[in-house]
């Protein structure tokens, strides 16, 4: 049985007392959930206070995106290294507004796997269709194409170090979500096409759901075989509602 993940992607959200307070929140409910694997992904520079806040804890922090690069004259970028100096676990790479606002490709998205990877962080991989290439019936050409990026340039045994979290773009801030069977069926044919290479790796990956889950669909969506968590957006900044989904996870176990 694989432990969901349940993490919470801030993206550019927060100030010193609204993190403070939302931790708070998570930190007085987070004891009841013992089956599954709560984790946090602030913007950089509330990454030390996450780590302040959280020490002791069983959550788990992250950053949002790496650089390539280790260091040197790259003006806004952040390093594996420092994520690491922070006591991140995670990093999310590939997230579908990466590619699609900062022209991440992805070629890109493996480089900046394998050098999580490499450090020591475990990358969530993000994947995922637009609204478009769904109405055009592409997505599996799609997703396909985004894990195969990784998978020719780590091996396929990589993503036994990482999670996947599976995002229908065009459910993305949206408020619409797809269907459980939506979702399912493209988990399925991730974790399909990674058992035709390693069925190891493919019986053991996370593949996390990240198109606007909320409390209200949650359960339904972790129900699924395929399905082991959320990476979570909006509900996330809510304590009530994050920890809402990670309870609904906790009871699919």
């Amino acid at each position: 049985m694989r432990q969901p993940l349940v993490a919470g992607n801030w993206k550019m959200n927060g100030s010193v007392g609204s993190v403070r307070e939302l931790l708070a929140g998570i930190k007085a409910g987070i004891g009841a959930i013992d089956k599954c694997e709560v984790a946090v992904c602030p913007p950089y520079i509330f990454i030390p206070q996450a780590q302040t806040e959280l020490a002791g804890t069983p959550i788990p922090w992250g950053g949002q995106n790496l650089s390539t690069e280790t260091s040197g004259a790259f003006t806004g970028e952040v390093a594996a290294s420092m994520l690491l100096d922070f006591g991140c676990t995670y990093v999310i790479v590939g997230h579908s507004e990466r590619r699609t606002l900062y022209g991440e490709d992805d070629a890109l998205v493996a480089k900046k796997f394998a050098v999580a990877r490499a450090a020591g962080l475990k990358p969530i991989l993000c994947v995922g269709e637009t609204l478009d290439e769904r109405e055009k019936g592409v997505t599996e050409e799609v997703v396909a194409r985004q894990l195969d990026a990784v998978i020719k340039l780590e091996g396929i045994k990589a993503l036994a170090d990482g999670v996947i979290a599976y995002e229908p773009v065009w459910a993305i801030g949206t408020g619409k979500t797809a269907t459980p069977e939506q979702a399912q069926e493209v988990h399925a044919f991730i974790r399909g096409r990674i058992k035709t290479r390693d069925a190891g790796v493919a019986e053991k990956l996370r593949i996390q759901y990240g198109g606007s889950m909320k409390p209200d669909n949650a359960a339904e969506l972790m129900a699924k075989p395929d399905i082991d968590g959320g990476l979570i957006g909006g509900a996330s900044l809510k304590a009530k509602d994050f920890l809402g989904i990670c309870k609904a996870a906790n009871d699919s176990v």
